[in-house]
């Protein structure tokens, strides 16, 4: 962001998380049960599928709490003011961006019929209220992430609305996983990312940023990650062995060993639940920690994608939606079988294997490496204002 100095441990988990984040979308677009089976029901999974889709639970998390790192770091260079008018600034862009760009690019739908708002619609509403709160101060922006994090899920005791505007608000902003609001007649709005936990995660990733400015000593921002990071393992195995609070569904017993495996791990990520947030950004602490003295050819590859996050996103869904196409047409469908829902080209009845999905994966990956590398390295020897955006 801006002149800010790149930070290169920063770069190595964002550009790990993005990558597997692209494994999960493969599985989207391209395995045979994708839209008729869920991969975490512990009664019906096995165990690759459900590890394949477990995994890429650390994705969001992890990127919004790096990107409330970013934002702090980046304000490193402005004043209070020109941070929080940024980081609105932004955050009005990345919902622009899940309206418009990606909505296309999951439906290949120029009518826009169903409008997505998904990752960017989250982490944009949440940079709007971090400019905001943080013009007030640090302090105000930890306690509310904390307040959010480690509180929201006492609505799951609560007899909230079920029905009217204040019910749909509610679900927007709290608790909703899905939450469908029609436009028109032809049009239909999903809110598939509940705003408010994902800002509570922000909030704590940019109060944490702090630990990586430049006078902070190393030695503690370490002791402060690995400290950090075991707490909320230990606070997630506590949760979810007494079961009680921190996820809107309770663990359930099932009859086989590994079912039950499947069942503690399987919190919730939509809303994402105070289980969840313990459940990755714990080990995502730990792994920073050990990042910090990495170095060598395969972190800076991994790197790459993490420092033009933005890029490798948009790219990694139009690319993986027109080899989606084209396996349509080569798998022998013609136009009148393309199916009147939000993804175009997605019938039921296509799909391919796991190990295939894998394979693709990689092959995606690979590919946008170099455009990866080229658009870094013009960000770097560039300084135009619209690269602070991109």
């Amino acid at each position: 962001m801006g002149t800010t100095p790149r930070i290169h441990s920063l770069d190595i988990l964002r550009g790990l998380v993005m990558v597997i984040m692209a494994l999960d979308h493969t599985r989207d677009y391209f395995h045979i049960t994708a839209t008729t089976a869920n991969p975490l029901d512990p009664a019906s999974t096995n165990t690759a599928l459900f590890f394949t889709r477990w995994i890429t639970h650390f994705c969001a998390p992890v990127f919004v709490f790096l990107s409330g790192m970013s934002v702090y770091l980046s304000a490193q260079n402005k004043t209070i003011a020109e941070a929080g008018a940024f980081a609105i600034k932004r955050g009005l862009w990345l919902i622009f961006a899940d309206i418009v760009i990606m909505t296309f690019g999951l439906t290949f739908n120029p009518a826009y019929s169903f409008i997505f708002l998904l990752v960017f619609w989250a982490i944009g509403c949440s940079m709007i209220l971090l400019g905001i709160f943080s013009q007030v101060s640090r302090t105000l922006v930890l306690a509310t992430g904390i307040l959010i994090v480690f509180g929201h899920d006492l609505l799951n005791f609560a007899d909230l609305p079920q029905t009217g505007t204040v019910s749909v608000l509610i679900k927007i902003l709290i608790t909703g996983a899905a939450t469908i609001v029609p436009i028109n007649s032809t049009h239909l709005i999903g809110f598939f990312y509940a705003v408010l936990p994902w800002t509570g995660i922000m909030f704590l990733g940019y109060a944490a940023g702090t630990w990586y400015k430049k006078d902070f000593p190393a030695v503690t921002r370490k002791q402060y990650l690995v400290l950090t990071g075991i707490a909320l393992c230990v606070l997630f195995i506590i949760l979810r062995t007494v079961n009680i609070y921190g996820d809107p569904s309770l663990r359930k017993v099932y009859p086989s060993f590994l079912q039950n495996v499947f069942s503690f791990l399987n919190a919730s990520k939509y809303p994402p639940s105070l289980q969840f947030f313990c459940m990755t950004i714990g080990p995502a602490l730990l792994m920073l920690s050990a990042l910090e003295q990495v170095s060598g050819k395969i972190s800076t590859v991994i790197s790459t994608y993490g420092s033009v996050p933005f890029f490798y996103f948009v790219l990694h869904f139009y690319f993986l939606h027109i080899m989606l196409v084209a396996a349509f047409f080569l798998s022998g469908y013609q136009t009148k079988d393309i199916i009147q829902s939000p993804l175009f080209f997605r019938p039921p009845t296509l799909g391919f294997s796991l190990p295939a999905v894998y394979a693709i994966w990689l092959f995606v990956v690979a590919s946008l490496y170099l455009p990866c590398l080229w658009f870094k390295r013009y960000k770097t020897n560039h300084n135009r204002w619209w690269l602070k955006y991109i």
